[in-house]
């Protein structure tokens, strides 16, 4: 039996239910809602999940199945890995979601879709599929990116809309404004290396061990901040895109010229967590003044980082805006945050028929807010 971590969920009280409700957006508002359970798998990249949330209880279970001991021989994910140990491990870990939530029936299925590994999306959404069919319930796949705009939701005090948000992780890092479910635009990007790649990079030049984002914020916690000052690198241009590429050859070269100074590595890896902090911060503080939001969040793998956490908070009070934030646990990859971006799609009647594609590539800001499914144009998954 692997080692799945099963998170005990916060119950939501009528009072946080109220909140939740009170955020969902105009149209579906207009709808008539009713209580769906919805099971929620994530297999994007090397995480294995599945959750159960109850848009009547809240999340009633979330369990998780981490491949870093796997992948940590090779300083990296390995695809054809990844996609074998979701074989092996999704099936255990969806019983253990399922066990967790008291064991009744789901009223749909939401799987991970894209963007991710294209095999490690593909086990996910054969299995999403094949149990909404024996099921006889409707199955949607869900946008991993979307999932974590939204994870913040699933807190006791959600954000209201409108609001900025950095999505800030191993594959992306953009800043979006958040109108609705659904209303995305992409603000600012990153233009090379996502910021939690950089970190990933960093981290090995440091000797650290995969994933190197957590490892290496804990050595920095020991380094000198006067030591040495990194870039921020296109902060002295307008605009809102990033690039972090070149402080990961900023931190080799620092690192070549005190090979000799044991002591540098904390160091570095401080200068260069600050670097990448400052810049984001940067980044936040422009966006939310050429769009008057007062509210932001940080979401994303990257978003579990404590000294970025910290700054939003300084940033927040300065500004006077708002700063949400998931659980550490809901910042990187889960099905929690998919189960929920799923439920509010099929709340709104949108399924999808039982094509098993998926994508890899897929960008935010072509998704549009939920909708009933046209009549017709799809089918609905049927009892085998």
């Amino acid at each position: 039996m692997p080692e799945i971590r099963a998170v005990r969920p916060e119950r939501d009280g009528a009072a946080k239910r109220g909140r939740r409700e009170a955020r969902v957006s105009g149209a579906l508002r207009d709808r008539e809602l009713h209580a769906l359970r919805v099971l929620g798998i994530e297999t994007s990249c090397d995480e294995t999940a599945a959750a159960v949330y109850d848009t009547d209880a809240g999340l009633l279970s979330h369990c998780l199945h981490s491949q870093a001991e796997l992948h940590r021989e090779y300083g990296g994910v390995v695809p054809e890995l990844a996609s074998r140990d979701h074989v092996a491990k999704l099936p255990l870990v969806v019983r253990e979601a399922l066990a967790g939530a008291g064991g009744a029936s789901v009223d749909g299925v939401a799987y991970t879709v894209g963007p991710g590994l294209a095999g490690a999306l593909l086990v996910g959404a054969a299995t999403g599929r094949s149990l909404a069919f024996a099921w006889g319930v409707p199955a949607l796949g869900v946008h991993h990116l979307e999932a974590h705009l939204l994870a913040p939701m699933l807190e006791p005090r959600p954000p209201a809309f409108p609001f900025l948000a950095l999505l800030v992780s191993g594959g992306h890092t953009q800043l979006v404004r958040v109108g609705d479910p659904g209303e995305y635009e992409v603000l600012g990007e990153s233009l090379d290396d996502a910021a939690g790649e950089a970190f990933d990079k960093t981290a090995a030049l440091l000797g650290l061990p995969y994933p190197g984002g957590p490892a290496l914020a804990a050595l920095a916690l020991e380094g000198d901040p006067a030591r040495f000052r990194f870039p921020r690198p296109m902060t002295d241009r307008p605009g809102l895109d990033m690039s972090f590429s070149g402080l990961k050859t900023f931190a080799l070269t620092t690192l070549r010229n005190e090979a000799n100074d044991a002591p540098s590595r904390a160091d570095v890896a401080r200068a260069f967590e600050e670097a990448v902090v400052d810049t984001l911060l940067v980044k936040c503080r422009r966006a939310l003044q050429q769009t008057g939001l007062s509210r932001l969040v940080v979401t994303g793998g990257v978003g579990a980082n404590r000294r970025l956490r910290a700054a939003a908070g300084e940033l927040g009070r300065e500004l006077g805006v708002e700063v949400s934030y998931p659980r550490i646990e809901l910042c990187t990859d889960n099905a929690a945050m998919v189960a929920y971006a799923g439920s509010l799609r099929l709340l709104a009647g949108e399924s999808h028929d039982l094509d098993f594609t998926v994508r890899p590539r897929w960008p935010l800001d072509s998704l549009s807010p939920p909708a009933p499914r046209a009549a017709g144009s799809e089918q609905q998954p049927q009892a085998g």
